[in-house]
């Protein structure tokens, strides 16, 4: 055994289990408006506890932990801390990339744990809808900004005619929505398209509904209850699926449902977990959040559901290829990539 080889495992391990504890700090900073309220200026704990009307004692081991993990910056000579202009970006912008709702999600789907550990044994499903709320929250929460940045000024430019169309008016269905974030996004970004929004879990659609109202968009865009097998209408120019096709059951029959609801000229924009065909080139930091994503989200929603086919969110593009080729898809190519997402053009 070689000791060294040791000290390196237990290091990762020591980083690992921090990194796990420090989820929860990082969720009540996201809770309770810490990051945006340290992005005003540096404070000391006294101050920040004035700040906040937080507990000074709760405060100032919460942000020496968040020094200790490098969330946020410390000056010895002041005793002070803050955030650099990139720590702010990340946690405190509303138009950033709200990486603290990253950890809202992951401490939501473990409360699962017990549920997932005893469906290791049994093979049984656990549906998205049985999760703690914190998880559709936090999804929407976290998702939203990459829409904001890549929806329309990188995926619709990058599919052929689909931004002509949307800006003369089309119709869209938007499957898997969730809280409606990329179905608004959409409606605000071209004011002649109307859209449907869809989703099986109930509580999602509620809120969609609501926040539809909110933005004053309910005349173009519209919310309903169904799954992406069963979800209403036909002759769309535009059917957009954001992270979602892989936690289905039955992924054939969803691209099935989605041929027959578009268009002869339509496009399928589907947006999917950036992920390799060749199993070790997802041995990754992107690949390791992905498959622990999978193993107590999208593996147990698919195995609950009819059909148990569970691609899970590191499938890779040549299985989602041939759920289209089934399906009867004749047209099928990466339009875009992010660090994180693959971008597909599906046509008929």
């Amino acid at each position: 055994m070689d000791h060294d080889k040791v000290k390196e495992f237990l290091g990762r391990f020591v980083a690992d289990l921090g990194a796990a504890g420090a989820a929860g700090s990082v969720v009540i900073g996201h809770r309770l408006g810490l990051y945006r309220a340290l992005a005003q200026g540096a404070a000391t704990p006294e101050q920040f506890a004035e700040r906040t009307g937080c507990h000074v004692r709760y405060l100032t081991e919460w942000l020496r932990g968040q020094a200790a993990g490098g969330y946020v910056s410390y000056d010895p000579a002041t005793e002070a801390f803050s955030l650099t202009e990139e720590q702010a970006f990340c946690l405190a912008d509303p138009d950033g990339p709200d990486v603290s709702a990253a950890f809202l999600v992951v401490l939501g789907y473990l409360r699962a744990e017990p549920r997932i550990t005893e469906a290791f044994r049994t093979g049984e499903g656990v549906a998205w809808h049985e999760h703690d709320e914190d998880v559709f929250v936090g999804c929407d929460a976290f998702y939203r900004p990459g829409y904001v940045a890549e929806l329309i000024p990188n995926w619709i430019p990058a599919l052929d005619g689909v931004d002509e169309k949307l800006t003369a008016g089309a119709r869209v269905a938007d499957l898997g929505c969730g809280l409606g974030s990329s179905s608004l996004l959409l409606a605000e970004a071209y004011p002649r398209t109307s859209v449907v929004g869809s989703d099986y879990h109930a509580e999602s659609i509620e809120r969609a509904r609501k926040k539809a109202a909110e933005a004053g968009s309910g005349d173009r865009v519209s919310f309903e209850v169904a799954s992406a097998q069963t979800f209403s209408g036909t002759d769309y120019d535009l059917v957009m699926m954001f992270d979602c096709l892989h936690d289905l059951g039955d992924p054939l029959g969803a691209a099935r449902r989605v041929r027959q609801a578009l268009a002869p000229d339509g496009t399928w924009l589907l947006v999917e977990p950036y992920a390799s065909d060749e199993v070790e080139e997802n041995f990754n930091p992107v690949g390791r959040l992905y498959y622990s994503g999978s193993t107590f989200l999208c593996v147990p929603n698919g195995l609950s559901q009819p059909g148990g086919r569970a691609l899970g969110a590191q499938a890779g593009e040549a299985a989602v290829r041939q759920v289209m080729a089934d399906a009867g898809f004749t047209r099928f190519r990466r339009a875009a990539r992010t660090a994180f997402n693959l971008v597909y053009e599906i046509r008929p």
